[in-house]
């Protein structure tokens, strides 16, 4: 009995999976108004049923695929930063890795154009900020501990970088040139930082280890 429900536990794992990876497919090129359930069913190999019974609509299913999307870029971006122990370098690495998303047609077609109107804004932006949402205020945060950025609220300046990084990513998506929109982004998050001499004169932590701050010439 117990292999038997195993076996039906992985049966509906792998169906699931199944309806998953083709209704990402089709969203991803078709876009959402595009896609029908039964032919994403029939596509994965399994009943339409079968499809209503794991999502429920065609909205459950692709709600399922933004998550998926949505967790999926949100570890990219985290793997990026984490390839640095420098904050600063932490930042602009996911920022980064989250325009670079922008090439491709998941995030693209899927989470910067049609989820947040299928699925609503709060609801888009409530997955968004457990994601690359969460992992920029994180970083932002200890930015600001550090004193390598003002100390401030940290919501609103994530989400103001976040919106722009969006319109960026689509940007790139269209066509645009991704090396001029990390320049745009080197400039705009070069901004935010407080000057080397400046961190260390207030007893900050200068973002560049190892490199020992100038000092000033006299009078300035």
């Amino acid at each position: 009995m117990r292999l038997m429900a195993v076996n039906r536990a992985e049966q509906r794992a792998a169906t699931r999976q199944a309806l998953l990876a083709e209704g990402r497919q089709r969203f991803a090129a078709d876009g959402y108004h595009h896609v029908v359930l039964a032919e994403v069913a029939r596509a994965a190999g399994v009943t339409k049923g079968a499809a209503y019974h794991h999502f429920e609509s065609k909205a459950g299913l692709f709600r399922a695929v933004v998550a998926e999307v949505q967790r999926e870029l949100g570890e990219r971006v985290a793997t990026e930063a984490e390839r640095y122990e420098d904050l600063w370098e932490q930042l602009r690495a996911g920022c980064r890795a989250f325009l670079a998303a922008g090439t491709d047609p998941a995030v693209r077609q899927i989470l910067l154009v049609d989820a947040p109107t299928v699925l609503g804004w709060d609801e888009w932006r409530a997955l968004d900020e457990e994601s690359s949402a969460r992992h920029l205020a994180e970083a932002l945060a200890a930015l600001a501990a550090a004193g390598i950025i003002a100390d401030q609220p940290v919501e609103p300046l994530a989400r103001l970088l976040s919106g722009a990084m969006n319109e960026a990513a689509l940007w790139i998506a269209g066509g645009g040139d991704p090396r001029a929109a990390e320049q745009a982004l080197d400039r705009l998050l070069a901004g935010l930082r407080i000057p080397d001499v400046l961190q260390a004169h207030a007893g900050g932590v200068p973002a560049r280890e190892g490199h020992a701050a100038r000092t000033p010439p006299p009078g300035e």
